[in-house]
């Protein structure tokens, strides 16, 4: 048995700088990665889904030239190609954490990570060595994969995940995506703009069903003016093969449809990856989803046994995965006290143009009747947007009627992420939109349109 101070199970962007952190100080630290190291996001999320929809835009930006005056002559989208530069930057991200790891001198062991008892792991190595680790604190990060649906005739078909389509290096030529949140939007754009025919089926009555109604109209409108196909408030309720095609029965309201692709990818949200710890040699309490329970400190029903990301359901961000471990860290070694109940959760939507998202939504404010004021403007009255010729979308604030403060934003435009993260700091620091208002910004910048954001509110 190998006894270390702290154990950390999953090598996602909580769990890395954890386990530096911790062997900093002098913790003999182990860390274990049944995959490769980085977690989703390097290998399968952010990072090579970010480099192909860069290609994308490009494609785009190409496809659309004569508009900014310019004539191109003839388009082609070289897959393998962009598969290549995308598998370039994931193996160096993938290399230089690794390479962090050992050198802040994190014992790293590659491999499948049991509970055996309540502080004991039993670690399966690829070649089946085998080793049992011990220590008083134990951190899991193991992440989530995508959720696969009950429909009847999906599991003999070779459906696509949001993981096995990015290596695939033939664009398929109709794809069919089941779901319409973050995932399926970002996927569906993507490969339209490589050039898929792309048919989006969502259950829910909206896309993206987290936002407020108009945001989610001018998504739609926006993918659609693309020529995507979309579906809402629609069941996939059978799926089946005929030779080379994959037919998929739809209901919506009453009518019936049946829609033929070539491929199917299946972005109906994510599971956690609980299942093969084997919690029952624990004290480690689940959910009814399989989720880790935590408390605000991120520690489970075990004393000394803490989850944090994907793993322990909530946001499912990179960023809150990341906060995670600056939580837990602080908390043990600063006194800190800290909370995931008071911090802010922004995040940012990559479809062209982006969504960027901090705080509640207008629908929320309704509901719990907080007296809100609602600034307003279309991109296409934004000096900088017109100019670039990216005018789709708008900008939107929640704004307190009594404070001033600023409750929650929503940019979808150009470098919506961005800007949305200025009004982030506002909040976070307390500035009014009275102040934002008057604030002197560089021109012409997207984040100069923020004084006539607020300036709506006085029409």
């Amino acid at each position: 048995m190998l006894k270390f101070d702290a154990i950390i199970i999953g090598s996602g962007q909580g769990g890395n700088p954890l386990a530096r952190k911790l062997a900093k100080k002098g913790w003999k630290t182990a860390l274990v990665e049944q995959r490769y190291p980085g977690g989703t996001c390097i290998n399968d999320g952010c990072t090579p889904t970010k480099a192909m929809i860069a290609s994308a835009k490009v494609a785009n930006t190409v496809f659309h030239s004569k508009f900014w005056g310019i004539h191109s002559h003839g388009l082609s989208a070289d897959l393998p190609a962009i598969i290549s530069r995308k598998n370039n930057i994931v193996e160096d991200f993938r290399e230089g954490t690794l390479k962090g790891l050992l050198d802040d001198h994190v014992e790293v062991f590659l491999g499948t990570a049991v509970f055996s008892g309540l502080y004991t792991i039993q670690v399966t190595g690829h070649q089946d060595e085998s080793d049992v680790l011990t220590a008083e604190h134990i951190f899991v990060n193991t992440g989530s994969r995508p959720y696969i649906p009950d429909i009847p005739g999906l599991q003999e078909v070779p459906y696509l995940t949001s993981t096995t389509l990015l290596e695939e290096v033939i664009i398929p030529k109709d794809l069919i995506i089941l779901g319409g949140s973050y995932i399926a939007l970002e996927m569906g754009q993507l490969y339209q703009r490589l050039g898929s025919n792309v048919t989006l089926i969502e259950s829910a009555p909206q896309l993206v069903s987290k936002e407020d109604p108009d945001v989610a109209a001018v998504i739609k409108k926006m993918l659609e003016s693309e020529n995507m196909q979309i579906y809402t408030g629609t069941q996939a309720t059978r799926i089946s093969r005929s030779g080379k095609q994959i037919n998929v029965d739809i209901v919506t309201g009453t009518t019936r449809e049946k829609l033929t692709g070539t491929h199917i990818l299946v972005a109906t949200g994510r599971t956690p990856n609980t299942a093969g710890l084997q919690l029952q040699h624990t004290q480690v309490l689940l959910d009814e989803k399989g989720y880790i329970q935590v408390n605000n400190r991120l520690e489970t029903s075990a004393p000394g046994i803490y989850a944090l990301g994907d793993v322990k359901g909530g946001p499912a961000f990179t960023h809150i995965s990341y906060n995670d471990h600056l939580i837990i860290y602080k908390n043990l070694f600063e006194n800190a006290n800290l909370s995931i109940q008071t911090r802010q959760v922004p995040y940012c939507m990559f479809t062209d143009p982006q969504l960027g998202r901090i705080g509640m939504t207008e629908t929320e404010a309704k509901n719990n009747n907080i007296p809100v004021k609602v600034a307003h403007l279309p991109m296409e009255k934004v000096a900088r947007a017109i100019e670039t010729g990216q005018t789709r979308g708008f900008m939107k604030a929640l704004v307190h009627q009594q404070t001033d403060k600023i409750l929650g934003v929503a940019i979808l435009g150009p470098e919506g992420g961005e800007i949305m993260s200025i009004l982030q700091m506002a909040m976070l620091g307390g500035i009014t939109a009275s102040q934002v208002r008057d604030m002197i910004f560089a021109h012409p910048l997207y984040a100069e349109a923020l004084n006539n954001l607020f300036m709506s509110l006085e029409k």
